[in-house]
């Protein structure tokens, strides 16, 4: 079982950034992907970007491609979304998510663990 936690959210004027964190525990171990997903009010969830297990390959939305960065720190057992160049349509709730397999998917139906999520505000 794998526990995941987010944190880095909060309220940006556009333009800003902002870094999001995703702390996993439990079976750390495993090499697992990691994608961040993100859902607006009346929104569908929409992927955002992803990372492979071991860190090799990533993805972005195109509606992020350029602005936001994914990485991950292996000793910490975290993976970060580096955010800039803000704008009001970035603002969702952001969520993380891990399967269990080294390939990542654009698909959240393909994540196994979720964290709670955390609120992302662009204001103009």
């Amino acid at each position: 079982q794998v526990q995941l936690v987010e944190s880095g959210g909060g309220l940006v004027q556009a333009g800003g950034s902002l870094r999001l964190s995703c702390a996993a525990s439990g079976r750390t171990f495993r090499r697992y992907a990691t994608g961040w997903f993100r859902q607006a009010p009346g929104k569908e969830r929409e992927f955002v970007s992803a990372i492979s297990g071991i860190g090799t390959d990533t993805a972005y939305a195109d509606s992020v491609k350029g602005r936001f960065t994914i990485s991950e720190d292996n000793v910490k057992n975290t993976v970060y979304l580096q955010m800039n160049s803000l704008n009001p349509e970035d603002t969702s709730i952001y969520y993380c998510a891990q399967k269990e397999r080294d390939s990542y998917s654009v698909n959240s139906g393909d994540y196994e663990y979720w964290g709670q999520g955390t609120q992302v505000t662009v204001s103009s």
